[in-house]
Order: structure tokens, then C-alpha cells, then sequence
């Protein structure tokens, strides 16, 4: 990701700019990280000592301006799919402030918040970077709202990728029908499935790169599996897939309330 500096907000804070749209960089002795103000798209994060990144975004992305970004977490609100026009909502190709920041030893924290047009909060979004990365989003509009955290993990091959932890049953949003699934779960091909959160936590085995990704859903709804596998996907290559693998945080059946939130851990075990 090629970035021009624009100023230093802080110690180990700066805003920079990757073509048309402005990124907040974070640089800690525990870990870097970088934020799209368009969305509030968190586009990296990598502990120090990993050798990769945690995760995937797409080597095509052109960092366009009203255009969704492919790939790191973008935040789905306040729809999810297709129900309503964009896709997954408007949040993602809007311009959300950064409302608070902090730095210490400990972590880094950066809290992101996105306004009407009346300058009234609609949303927001905290970031606790340290050992593990934490997300939690809040919905503050009085009408209900769906919301995911499209989370697009980095793995080496994704024929040598399982994830542990998911049910035996999902619905499968290709098939529009409740499917019976194994557990752990292999990817070989188009697979967009949405599960029950009951089981809260996932292990991503990433083999060929030697390392699991933990992953905790908290006060979620529903977890979406997603990798588009040989399917034409915007902003993606066409071997995109196989390095990538969506495992989202999601309220869909469950909508959030005004005041509600849920939240979202990952980290490298």
C-alpha cells in the first residue's frame, strides 16, 4: 500500500493518504495497524514478531473514493447483503471522524464515529490494539439496524485452511435453505453461509503459514463464512480467494437497538 504523509496526530499516530483516500496509521512497539477514515475500515493490523499479516486485503484495490474497499474489516451498516441498494449498506463508503485516540505501553486506541447530516452520531467504532486486536461497534440511531464486521483473515493457501468451532448447521445464502455442514469446516469451494453465534469462538488453522488465528464473537447474533472461491468478485484477482477467508462478526437476525453493541477478538495463538 503505497501512502503519502500528511501530518502526525500523535506519537505513533499519523494520517496519511493511499490515492484519493485518507488512512490512519498506528505504530506501536507491540504492532501496526492502519485505518481507512472511508468506513472505518481497519485495512491491517500485524503484531510484532508475525511474519504476515493478520489480514487479507486485495492487491488490486484502488483506494478509490465512494468505492467499498476489498478486504480488512469493513463495517456492514446499517443493512447486511443485498436487501437494500449499496450492498451491506451505507456505512462503508462514508467518511467516519476519528472521535478519540490514546496511546500507551499497554495499547493503542483509536475510536472512529460516523455522523448525520444534522452532525448527530449514528455509530462508532473502538479499536484496542495490543496482543490482540479488539472491535467494538455501537449503534446509537433510534431505528433498529443490522451490522457485521466483515472480517477477511490472510492465510497462505486456503485448501490448507479450516475453521474449527462453527455448528453443524448454517444457512447457506446460495442454496437459500438451512444445510447440515461439517465441523471444522474446509473450504473447496463458493461458500457464503451464515451460522448461529451460539458457539462463540473460531481457530482459523492456517497450515501452510503454521499459525491459528483466535477469533471471539461477543454479544453477536450470527458468524458468516465467506470466500467467493473461481467467482468474479470486484476488487479481487482472480486467485484472490485463495489467500483469503472471510469469518464475519454479525447482528443479521438479531438487529442491534439503539445503545447496543457487540464486539469482535482476534489475535495469533
Amino acid at each position: 500500500m503505497k501512502t503519502e504523509f500528511i501530518r502526525q496526530i500523535s506519537e505513533g499516530i499519523s494520517l496519511e493518504k493511499c490515492n484519493e483516500l485518507y488512512v490512519v496509521r498506528v505504530a506501536h512497539s507491540l504492532g501496526s495497524a492502519v485505518v481507512a477514515l472511508q468506513g472505518a475500515q481497519l485495512l491491517s493490523w500485524q503484531p510484532t514478531g508475525a511474519q504476515q499479516n493478520v489480514l487479507w486485503l486485495s492487491e488490486i484495490e484502488p483506494f478509490c473514493q465512494g468505492n467499498a474497499i476489498r478486504g480488512g474489516v469493513p463495517i456492514c451498516y446499517p443493512w447486511f447483503g443485498s436487501v437494500k441498494s449499496p450492498s451491506h449498506g451505507t456505512a462503508r463508503i462514508r467518511e467516519w471522524a476519528l472521535s478519540h485516540y490514546e496511546m500507551d505501553a499497554e495499547y493503542a486506541y483509536l475510536e472512529f464515529s460516523l455522523y448525520d447530516e444534522q452532525n448527530i452520531i449514528e455509530a462508532k467504532i473502538e479499536m484496542v490494539f495490543s496482543e490482540e486486536c479488539h472491535l467494538i461497534f455501537t449503534h446509537y440511531a433510534q431505528q433498529e439496524a443490522q451490522a457485521a464486521l466483515h472480517s477477511y483473515f490472510n492465510v497462505a493457501d486456503i485448501q490448507q485452511t479450516e475453521v474449527q468451532g462453527l455448528a453443524h448447521e448454517c444457512f447457506d445464502s446460495l442454496t437459500k435453505q438451512f444445510v447440515q455442514v461439517p465441523s471444522p469446516r474446509k473450504i473447496s469451494e463458493n461458500i457464503d453461509c451464515i451460522y448461529n453465534a451460539e458457539q462463540s469462538d473460531n481457530r482459523i488453522i492456517d497450515q501452510a503459514n503454521q499459525r491459528t488465528i483466535q477469533i471471539k464473537h461477543i454479544d453477536a447474533s450470527d458468524i458468516v463464512l465467506w470466500n467467493p472461491w473461481h467467482k468474479a468478485t470486484s476488487a479481487m484477482s482472480e486467485t484472490g480467494y485463495q489467500t483469503m477467508l472471510c469469518v464475519e462478526t454479525a447482528r443479521i437476525n438479531r438487529k442491534l437497538q439503539s445503545g447496543e453493541s457487540f464486539e469482535v477478538i482476534f489475535k495469533l495463538a
